[in-house]
């Protein structure tokens, strides 16, 4: 089994790819090295995987030509790909709000090519959505029914778009696709841009953060674990071609999946028990909330729970430990 993993070095993607080859299989990994955060830490993640049933691929995935050639190659010398699991992105919301091209360059075009190598190669894919489509709605948990045509970042206007390019696709061309609306996602090896991050290293280095909407914010934080136990269910069973409805309600072979941990916890509490790990205060400067960001997310995973046994293990109480121990080893390592 040969699985396309684009973002290979990127937070999810490398997760994914390392759970792949841990199962014997093989893994063509996609990844430009985007410079939008540390690429060290990119090419950490690399070392990690390389070598054996790893393929490394530094292609850009919204330049189709390049990237068709490379994956040419590598068919080659390791067999043809069976699946696809589109990871890569540009992702944040606040950086959207001042470089758009980037994303309609990685997010629209890069996705578009994927559904593309896809359809050219008939195999199911798996892609990455986001919570953040659901924009500000107010109505707790966000389901998948729900209405998101009223996004309040670029950033969430392209995952919607990606959403609409897949359905375009299953329909025309009756391609198994599988959408998974991601929610904070953290847990080692995460982004630096993300709050677990962001606030561990503040805390234990004595920089004071940025608390915005003055602390008054609730994320359905997902540890990276149980992100991946979803992830490897929904490339094991795509969407059937029967004329079903399908979650996010396609009658094509494309669904759509809330995956999160299906609890929203209040910002403070995570910052009190980040403290509380790190064992000192962690400094902070309240601030209005910021343009894009919602104040509340929450994820009804009924729908994943259902088709695909998915059921998050790891409450915060159990992964911010297990992050800021694995931070404070990379910093010293």
């Amino acid at each position: 089994m040969a699985t396309l993993v684009t973002g290979a070095a990127g937070f999810i993607g490398f997760h994914l790819a390392r759970a792949l080859l841990d199962r014997g299989e093989t893994v063509i990994g996609v990844d430009c090295l985007a410079p939008y955060y540390d690429i060290g830490l990119k090419q950490a993640r690399l070392a990690v995987l390389a070598g054996g049933a790893f393929a490394d691929l530094r292609t850009d995935f919204a330049e189709f030509a390049g990237l068709e050639a490379a994956l040419d190659q590598a068919e080659r010398k390791v067999g043809r790909i069976d699946r696809i699991a589109h990871l890569g992105a540009q992702p944040g919301v606040r950086w959207s709000i001042d470089h758009p091209l980037d994303y309609g360059r990685a997010n629209l075009v890069g996705h578009l090519n994927l559904l593309e190598i896809a359809r050219r190669r008939d195999v199911p894919m798996v892609y990455a959505s986001s919570s953040s489509v659901y924009g500000g709605n107010s109505k707790l948990p966000f389901a998948v029914e729900d209405r998101v045509d009223r996004p309040i970042s670029l950033y969430a206007a392209t995952k919607k778009a990606d959403e609409l390019l897949s359905e375009s696709y299953a329909h025309l061309y009756r391609i198994p696709l599988t959408g998974l609306r991601f929610f904070t996602v953290y847990g080692p090896w995460g982004r630096p841009d993300m709050a677990v991050w962001h606030f561990t290293e503040n805390c234990l280095s004595g920089r004071p953060v940025k608390v915005f909407n003055h602390g008054r914010m609730r994320r359905d934080f997902t540890y990276i674990d149980d992100i991946i136990a979803g992830v490897l269910a929904c490339l094991g069973k795509p969407p059937a071609d029967d004329g079903a409805q399908k979650p996010g309600g396609s009658l094509a072979p494309h669904a759509i999946y809330n995956i999160g941990n299906n609890r929203s916890e209040e910002l403070m509490r995570l910052i009190a028990l980040i403290e509380a790990v790190c064992g000192k205060p962690l400094l902070r400067e309240f601030h209005p909330l910021q343009p894009g960001d919602v104040t509340d997310t929450y994820a009804d995973i009924s729908a994943i729970a259902r088709d695909h046994g998915f059921a998050p293990k790891t409450p915060i109480d159990v992964g911010v430990p297990r992050f800021v121990d694995w931070y404070r080893g990379w910093r010293t390592g």
